[in-house]
């Protein structure tokens, strides 16, 4: 047997197996508080617009076969790695250095523990990466008319899901389209490439428009969103206002001068970058805001933003930093395990709490990665960097999808910059999550890495060269 073909069914096993170990560790899985909810919301049928609904409608699917969140997890975790698993029947020769990629990437926490967490951020990272997956597909089989359609088809359903999932998830079909719309401008033209691109993006708005209110109709019809950028608006004056405690607030000082003092008194004591969960700490506080019109913050904060733009963007770049950088790992909260949520919605359910020694065995393991590269933004989004760079350069089969989703996933991160309030790890899952799969897609044929670098380097020592001539 060639060697390619003993590391293809050695990638193709470790893949299998990982999700194996995966699912075996955790499953049925992982609830958090939001976990809870949505599962209660899958199972009743009423969505609470807090929360896009997909998810818990998904929960809600599995919870009908077998009650809990076993079939969703199994869901999940198959997107990914089945979608991993296409990869290796990708190129003609697979390199033993995709195994390696594997061995080193299948015991991260991101991977044996977050695939079994029941958590939006996880569903759309998944769906997002596999999205790009798919398209990559399409695009090494674009002469394949059947194939193309096919693979694209499956993209693009995983773009609406992923845009689905999360408020800011738009950006994978944005960026799906654009990748889709550059490799039929490569193979078609630029005209073919541009209609494609954009009947691409226009259908699975269409999807995403018409499932938003098909769910509509059994949801609490969209306070959720309301009162999310509400809370960002106050969040943000409240920072604004520690950072320079001179900061006129004149709407709020003639419309509602309650919350305007608390927020120069409490909201400035409690207040943190690291979340907004602080400001809890003010009973006053949270009543005065509750009663405050979202016409009042709203005008307060468009004040800020326009009229003291420098300070806002001050503001949020030391939120966003948390979220980036997360200086204090431990208080973003990069590991969950067990079950734990409201007691009324855990009553309905029979759920109880869980923290079985598997659980805290698992959480032993995922916490000696704190600290370490191996569980940092920042270490992913360097590598991250450089493969872009290398997807640009290279154009091989494949290469476009890769690109556009490692672009994708630092506008996600970008968004962060203006709707974060708090650092929790798990929101910048989909960076890190897209980087490991970029990267074992990247090992699975490294001669065209080796010619890039070698390419670069020789044009290096030519400049060099000539230089010294000269």
């Amino acid at each position: 047997m060639a060697s390619g073909s003993k590391a293809r069914i050695a990638a193709a096993a470790a893949l299998i197996a990982g999700c194996a170990i995966t699912l075996g560790l955790s499953w049925p899985g992982h609830l958090s508080f939001d976990s809870i909810v949505q599962l209660h919301d899958g199972r009743f049928g009423f969505y609470h617009s807090w929360h896009p609904p997909v998810m818990a409608w998904l929960l809600g699917l599995g919870d009908r076969i077998l009650p809990g969140t076993g079939l969703f997890v199994l869901f999940d975790a198959a997107l990914l790695f089945t979608a991993l698993l296409s990869l290796v029947w990708l190129r003609p020769q697979v390199r033993w250095l995709a195994v390696g990629v594997l061995l080193l990437c299948l015991p991260l926490p991101q991977l044996i523990l977050y695939q079994t967490i029941v958590w939006k951020d996880v569903l759309f990272a998944n769906a997002m990466v596999a999205g790009f997956i798919a398209l990559a597909q399409a695009e090494a089989r674009w002469a394949n008319a059947k194939a193309r359609w096919a693979w694209t088809m499956a993209a693009f359903v995983l773009f609406a899901l992923a845009a689905l999932t999360r408020q800011n998830g738009l950006v994978a079909p944005a960026f799906g389209a654009l990748a889709l719309a550059v490799v039929a401008w490569r193979n078609r033209g630029l005209k073919a490439g541009a209609l494609i691109g954009f009947a691409a993006l226009a259908a699975t708005l269409v999807v995403v428009f018409g499932a938003g209110v098909l769910f509509a109709r059994n949801s609490d019809h969209g306070e959720g969103p309301v009162a999310q950028l509400k809370l960002l608006r106050l969040y943000d004056l409240i920072g604004a206002v520690k950072a320079d405690p001179s900061l006129p607030l004149d709407r709020l000082d003639e419309d509602d001068s309650d919350l305007e003092r608390l927020i120069r008194t409490d909201g400035v004591r409690l207040y943190t970058p690291q979340r907004n969960d602080t400001l809890v700490g003010s009973q006053a506080l949270q009543n005065a805001f509750a009663d405050a019109e979202p016409e009042t913050m709203a005008r307060q904060w468009v004040d800020l933003v326009l009229g003291h733009p420098w300070l806002y963007l001050k503001t949020r770049a030391e939120v966003f930093r948390w979220v980036v950088l997360t200086p204090d790992i431990d208080a973003c909260r990069p590991v969950f395990v067990g079950v734990e949520g409201p007691a009324g919605e855990m009553a309905d359910l029979d759920l109880k709490p869980r923290q079985s020694p598997r659980d805290l065995a698992l959480s032993a393991y995922a916490k000696a990665f704190m600290g370490t590269p191996a569980l940092s933004h920042l270490t992913f989004a360097i590598l991250g960097l450089g493969m872009l760079v290398l997807f640009l350069k290279r154009r091989a089969p494949g290469d476009t999808a890769f690109a556009f989703l490692l672009v994708s996933a630092f506008a996600f991160t970008a968004s962060f910059f203006v709707i974060s309030i708090a650092c929790d790890y798990r929101y910048l899952y989909a960076l890190d999550l897209a980087v490991i799969a970029a990267a074992f897609y990247l090992a699975l044929d490294p001669a065209y890495l080796f010619q890039v670098v070698a390419m670069w380097s020789g044009s290096f020592w030519l400049d060099r060269s000539e230089a010294r001539k000269s």
